[in-house]
C-alpha cells in the first residue's frame, strides 16, 4: 500500500481535477466519475480525514416533514378520502415508476418534465408524471370498461420549484375519477361537487372553480383562423393566462408561435368572458363560435353542466371561462380549475395575479385543484383501440397543505403530533413493573397508551410530558391504589382526580376521550 504522503499527494492532485471540471462546466457524468476516484483516495487514508463529509440537505425540490406537519396532512388527507368514500370511490394503486413509451407523448409541452430512469435490466423507465395516464394504461390492461376510483400517492415533475408555493418536484397528488359510459355530464358534475365538498370542509378560504370545454377551445381557434397544427400549442399559451398578461400571451403567439395577429386578437375577445349558462347561452347564438359543430357540442353540454350544478347547490363558485386551456393533451371535453381567492394582505409567496382579475375579486394564490374528461386516452393503450370514457379531478394536496401549514402557525392553536390518550404514570419508586402491566392491559384493549422509559420518573415530569404534548388524561398507579384495586384517573386540563376501579378504567378512558 502507498504511503501516507503519496496518498495526500494523489488527493491534492484528483481534487484539482474535480475542480477544473467544475470550472469548465464538464458533465455531470464525468464529474460524478472523478469525485468518486477522489473519495476511493480520502477512505485510504483511514481515520477522520477519510471520512466522507455529507452535504445534509434534501434534493431540490424536495422536503422532510417533521411530526407537527405530518398531523395536519394526515388531517388533510382524512378529509379528502372521506369525502371520495361519500361518493362511492374504490381505491387502487399503481407503481411509482412506468414504461417510459406509456408516458411519452401524453403531456404536450411538459413532456420534457418526466424523469427517465437509465436503464435497469433491459427496460427504458420513466417516474410518473400523474396519476392519470398510469389509471389509463391499468384500465386497458385490466380490460375495466367502468370504475369509480380514488388513487392517492406520489409523483414527479423535473420542473423549477417554488417550495414556498406548494410547488415540487415529489409531490402527492389526490385523484377521483369516473370511468365508464355514462349519460353526458352527470359524472362531471359530480367531480365539481367533490371539488366544492372538499375545499369548504377543509376551510381553506373564499375559491373560485372554472370550467370550459376543450371542445368549444378548438371550435374558438378553428373560427379565429388558427391551423389545425397549431390548436395544442396556441392552447398552451391560452393556458399560461393565469400567470401572464394578456399582452404577453399575445406577444407568444405571435412571435414565438407564429400565429397571426389578427387570429389573436379575435381569441383575445373570446378569452376574456367568464359567466355561468347565460354565457353558454350567448356563445350558441353568436355569429362566429354558431359556424363550430364541435363548440356547439361543447356549449349544449355546458348548458347541461350548469343545470346538474345548480341541483347539486355548487353554481355559486363555479364560473364558465373561455381563458381556462389546461395544457395537457389529454383532455377531450370539459376541463375545470379550482383556485383560492383572497381579499386580505396575502404573503409575497403566494402572490400571482391572475391575468385580467379585478382587485375585487381578490387575488389568486394557484390552482389547488383540476381535472377534467380525457376519453380518448385508455384508447391509445388497448390494442383493439377501444374507448372507455373518463373523467376526473387530482387536489393540489402540497399547496392545500402549505396554506393549513401557515394557517396553522398564524393561530396560537396547538398541533398534535400523537394520539395517545393516557399516560400510565406512577407517585412512588419501584412500581415500573406495575405501570408496564397497566400499560399493556390498555394496549390490549385498543387503548393508545403511553409509558415513560424510566424505572422512577418523577410525578411531575411525567405529568409535564403530558401538557406538552397534549396527552388529555395520566392513570396514576400507587401502593395504595394497587391494594384498593383502583386507578387515579387524572384530568390534565383540569387536574381533577377520580378513584375509578380497575374493571371499570378501560370503559371510563373511553368514555372521556370519544371526541378528542
Amino acid at each position: 500500500m502507498a504511503d501516507k504522503a503519496q496518498i495526500q499527494e494523489a488527493i491534492k492532485t484528483q481534487g484539482e481535477v474535480v475542480r477544473k471540471l467544475k470550472a469548465e462546466k464538464a458533465s455531470k457524468e464525468q464529474i460524478d466519475e472523478e469525485v468518486a476516484k477522489l473519495l476511493e483516495l480520502k477512505t485510504q487514508l483511514g481515520g477522520d480525514e477519510g471520512r466522507h463529509q455529507f452535504t445534509l440537505k434534501t434534493a431540490k425540490g424536495t422536503r422532510d416533514y417533521n411530526p407537527k406537519q405530518m398531523a395536519i396532512r394526515e388531517k388533510v388527507f382524512n378529509t379528502i378520502i372521506s369525502c371520495f368514500k361519500r361518493h362511492g370511490a374504490e381505491n387502487i394503486d399503481t407503481p411509482v415508476f412506468e414504461l417510459k413509451e406509456t408516458l411519452t407523448g401524453k403531456y404536450g409541452e411538459d413532456s420534457k418534465l418526466i424523469y427517465d430512469l437509465k436503464d435497469q435490466g433491459g427496460e427504458l423507465l420513466s417516474l410518473r408524471y400523474d396519476l392519470t395516464v398510469p389509471f389509463a394504461r391499468y384500465l386497458a390492461m385490466n380490460k375495466v370498461t367502468n370504475i369509480k376510483r380514488y388513487h392517492i400517492a406520489k409523483v414527479y415533475r423535473r420542473d423549477n420549484p417554488a417550495m414556498t408555493r406548494g410547488r415540487y418536484r415529489e409531490f402527492y397528488q389526490c385523484d377521483f375519477d369516473i370511468a365508464g359510459q355514462y349519460d353526458p355530464m352527470i359524472p362531471d358534475a359530480e367531480c365539481l361537487k367533490i371539488v366544492h365538498e372538499i375545499l369548504s370542509e377543509l376551510e381553506l378560504g373564499d375559491f373560485r372553480i372554472k370550467v370550459n370545454d376543450r371542445r368549444i377551445l378548438d371550435g374558438m381557434f378553428a373560427v379565429c383562423g388558427v391551423p389545425d397544427d397549431k390548436f395544442r400549442t396556441i392552447c398552451s399559451t391560452v393556458d399560461k393566462l393565469d400567470k401572464m398578461s394578456w399582452e404577453d400571451v399575445r406577444s407568444e403567439m405571435v412571435k414565438e408561435k407564429g400565429l397571426s395577429e389578427e387570429a389573436a386578437d379575435q381569441i383575445g375577445q373570446y378569452v376574456s368572458l367568464q359567466g355561468g349558462m347565460d354565457l353558454a347561452e350567448r356563445l350558441l347564438q353568436d355569429a362566429k363560435m354558431s359556424q363550430s359543430k364541435q363548440a356547439c357540442a361543447g356549449l349544449t353540454d355546458m348548458k347541461q353542466l350548469f343545470s346538474y350544478l345548480q341541483l347539486f347547490q355548487v353554481t355559486d363558485k363555479v364560473v364558465f371561462d373561455l381563458s381556462l386551456a389546461r395544457g395537457l393533451d389529454y383532455y377531450t371535453g370539459v376541463i375545470y380549475e379550482a383556485i383560492l381567492t383572497q381579499t386580505g394582505p396575502v404573503p409575497v409567496a403566494a402572490t400571482q395575479n391572475g391575468a385580467g382579475e379585478k382587485a375585487e375579486e381578490g387575488v389568486s394564490v394557484g390552482s389547488v385543484a383540476g381535472g377534467g374528461r380525457y376519453d380518448g386516452l385508455v384508447g391509445m393503450f388497448d390494442p383493439k383501440g377501444r374507448k372507455v370514457p373518463c373523467v376526473g379531478v387530482s387536489i393540489g394536496i402540497e399547496r392545500v397543505f402549505s396554506i393549513m401549514e401557515q394557517k396553522a402557525e398564524a393561530s396560537a392553536e396547538k398541533v398534535r403530533t400523537t394520539e395517545t390518550q393516557v399516560m400510565v404514570a406512577s407517585a412512588q419508586k419501584n412500581l415500573l413493573e406495575e405501570r408496564l402491566r397497566l400499560t399493556a392491559e390498555l394496549w390490549n384493549a385498543g387503548i393508545k397508551a403511553e409509558v415513560m422509559y424510566k424505572k422512577n420518573p418523577k410525578l411531575l415530569s411525567q405529568l409535564q410530558h403530558c401538557e406538552d404534548s397534549g396527552i388529555p388524561l395520566v392513570a396514576i398507579i400507587g401502593e395504595q391504589e394497587l391494594k384498593d384495586g383502583v386507578v387515579k384517573l387524572r384530568t390534565v386540563h383540569s387536574r381533577e382526580e377520580i378513584d375509578v376501579s380497575r374493571a371499570e378504567l378501560v370503559e371510563e378512558i373511553k368514555r372521556r376521550t370519544s371526541d378528542v
